[in-house]
Parts: structure tokens; C-alpha cells; sequence
């Protein structure tokens, strides 16, 4: 009897240890929502371009390959050599597309009446003197050039103009968030996160195609460019 009595002891004992060793809950207080203002602000910088990139080709074609294709690296030699004559570096020189094909030639009334062979020659010029480029494109015009499929003016470096649209942006969006909460009687604290997008797109001439013949130069203006920046920033309120 005495045994069963301290066996119930100890069996009590253990359920009141596990007991004591389980899962505890703890509770959390939650915590209030932070408030917060989102402003966007932008920075714009205009500049004048100082560099071109330019797509000069020679098309030729004829009923035969051979010709078309003499023809064409000879017009094709004449207009690299026009372009180095502006003191166009080789690296400022890139071939980006040389292809020859056959092109089926009809009638009026749909019927086939021969093949002929079209070559096509284009290289890409970077023009770091703007002030030479309407001479470089009459002179690649005479010298055999037949097809100019853009212009495109741009900045060489743009870091300088980048940074000042950066802070003109940050600056506008604080300018932004000092007014709104000035105006609803809070505070503004510390920024929580800082988004920022750049931009900024190349002038574009496009299609320019022509047989120059008179005297003067292409007349060819470079115009202005716009830098963008857009920045977001989000700050804690008081």
C-alpha cells in the first residue's frame, strides 16, 4: 500500500515538471503604424550636344553580282576615305551591316522578268565635331553615299549634367514634402527610402536620303537635349 502511495507521489511530481517545461505564451503589445509622407520631385537639365552618331550606306545594284559588288566596295572605299578626311578616327569607324541578296523583278502585270543583285554597305560614323558635320555628310554624298538612315545627337559625358539634375530632383521633392506638412501642421523626419530613375534620350534625324549635287553643305542643326531625373522619397512624419 505504502508502495503504491509513493509511486502516485512521483508520478504527480513529473506531470507537474513537464508542466513547467512546455510552451509558454508571451504576449506582444503591437506597436502603432509609422506614418510616413511620399513625395516624387524631378530635375531637369538642358544641354546642347556635343558628339553625332551617323549611319552612312552605299546600295547598289545590278543584273549581275560581280558588278554590283564591285561597284559597291568601290563607292563603299571612296566614302570611308571622304570620312577620314574629316580626321575621323578608324575606332570612330564601325561596319554594322554588308549584305547581298537577289530581288525578283516583275511587269505590270505581275510576271517575273529577271533577278537582280542588291548590295548594301553601312558603316557607323562617331562625329566628336559638329561643326564639320554638314561637310562630312556632303562629302560622303559625293563620294558615293546614298543612304543615311539617322542622325542621332547626344552627350559625350554626361556625369556633370547628371548630378546637377539629381539634386535639382531631391531638392524639388523636399520642397514638395516641407509644403505639405507645413501645410497639415506635422513634422518632417527622418527619409525612410530614396528612389531614382535617369533619363535621357538621343536627338534623332531620321531618314535623311539624298544625291548631293550643289555647292553648299547639309545644312544640319544638333538642337537640345533634356537630362531627367525623377526621385521618390519617403519620410517619417511627426
Amino acid at each position: 500500500m505504502k508502495t503504491k502511495f509513493f509511486f502516485l507521489i512521483a508520478v504527480l511530481v513529473l506531470g507537474i515538471a513537464l508542466t513547467a517545461c512546455g510552451p509558454s505564451t508571451i504576449t506582444v503589445q503591437p506597436q502603432p503604424p509609422q506614418r510616413t509622407i511620399t513625395v516624387t520631385g524631378t530635375g531637369l537639365v538642358t544641354l546642347t550636344p556635343d558628339i553625332a552618331y551617323i549611319n552612312i550606306g552605299v546600295h547598289s545594284q545590278d543584273a549581275s553580282a560581280a558588278t554590283a559588288m564591285n561597284d559597291n566596295n568601290l563607292n563603299a572605299q571612296a566614302v570611308i576615305d571622304a570620312i577620314k578626311s574629316f580626321g575621323i578616327e578608324d575606332k570612330d569607324i564601325q561596319t554594322t551591316n554588308f549584305s547581298i541578296y537577289p530581288q525578283q523583278q516583275y511587269d505590270n502585270n505581275g510576271n517575273m522578268t529577271g533577278i537582280i543583285y542588291v548590295v548594301e554597305n553601312t558603316v557607323y560614323v562617331t562625329m566628336r565635331d559638329l561643326t564639320k558635320l554638314g561637310d562630312l555628310l556632303d562629302a560622303s554624298f559625293r563620294a558615293g553615299a546614298n543612304n543615311i538612315n539617322s542622325i542621332s545627337f547626344d552627350l559625350a559625358d554626361k556625369t556633370a549634367a547628371l548630378s546637377q539634375a539629381r539634386l535639382a530632383a531631391v531638392a524639388d521633392a523636399r520642397k514638395q514634402a516641407d509644403e505639405l506638412t507645413g501645410a497639415t501642421g506635422v513634422s518632417l523626419g527622418d527619409v525612410q527610402t530614396i528612389s531614382y530613375y535617369d533619363s535621357s534620350a538621343p536627338l534623332i534625324a531620321q531618314g535623311l536620303r539624298a544625291a548631293m549635287g550643289g555647292g553648299d553643305s547639309v545644312p544640319v542643326q544638333a538642337g537640345s537635349m533634356q537630362i531627367t531625373t525623377t526621385v521618390t522619397i519617403v519620410y517619417e512624419i511627426k
